[in-house]
């Protein structure tokens, strides 16, 4: 699943690629998720200027002229893809078709990628504009497991399963720790760690895909990786399940409870 550097990434190369074009027609493959018609929605973006791509918590946000805006969640499968000349992708959901003959598809071979036009504003914080008195006073209040919290989109937004295990591990803090009884000189590390770590993805991943939609990479990440059995240090990376999730960790990591 694409998460917030990804998804970040995703925003800056459409932005690059496409603002200020206007959308000669749109195609729409898959409506099953549309929460409009299909008519409805190529009338209200259709023949509209692409003025920017944004990236809110884990979904992107295009917003056209006339203050038309169609969100878009990728779930578990969904990808952006160029739409080359000569064949068309396979799995499409919407394909965006600009006037100056570019354009972009979504294609997710689950058919579960969920667009939205006009999606309903969201207070929570995004996980990168997190205040540290709100983190540390969300913390101190919840008696759950940390990961689980990292990961609620209704406590903030933006952090999903691979940089939970990534943001904890750089921590030093075990995933099964309860949120209230870490001590706040770990509270703080933590807050630290979900910017550093996520600043950092989105540098590489954006230097990596330059002005490409590669898709989600992960062959950076030193610990949510199934291909690794032990981290640089040489600790060995054991897997569990929480919420049903894999999660990576290793024995150095605290546990607090």
């Amino acid at each position: 699943m694409a998460e917030l550097p990804d998804l970040t990434v995703f925003a800056n190369i459409l932005n690059r690629k496409y603002k200020g074009q206007v959308l000669d027609y749109l195609e729409v493959f898959v409506a099953k998720k549309l929460n409009v018609s299909a008519e409805k929605l190529k009338a209200a973006l259709q023949g509209h200027t692409l003025d920017s791509v944004m990236r809110v918590g884990k979904t992107l946000q295009f917003h056209f002229s006339d203050n038309q805006v169609l969100g878009l969640h990728l779930m578990l499968r969904g990808e952006l893809v160029s739409l080359a000349k000569d064949e068309a992708p396979r799995f499409q959901i919407l394909a965006f078709h600009f006037k100056n003959g570019e354009g972009f598809a979504v294609i997710d071979m689950q058919r579960q990628a969920t667009p939205t036009l006009q999606p309903t504003p969201v207070a929570v914080p995004d996980a990168l504009d997190l205040d540290k008195k709100y983190f540390e006073d969300l913390l101190r209040k919840r008696r759950t497991i940390i990961k689980t919290l990292l990961m609620d989109q209704k406590a903030m937004r933006g952090i999903g399963n691979s940089y939970a295990d990534e943001i904890l591990y750089h921590a030093g803090v075990s995933p099964f720790s309860i949120a209230n009884a870490i001590p706040a000189k770990e509270v703080a590390m933590l807050f630290k760690s979900i910017q550093t770590v996520l600043n950092k993805a989105i540098k590489y991943i954006g230097e990596a895909n330059g002005d490409e939609l590669r898709g989600e990479l992960k062959d950076f990440m030193e610990i949510h990786d199934p291909r690794r059995k032990t981290t640089v240090k040489g600790e060995l990376i054991k897997t569990d399940k929480i919420g049903g999730r894999t999660t990576y960790y290793t024995e150095a990591q605290q546990h607090f409870i």
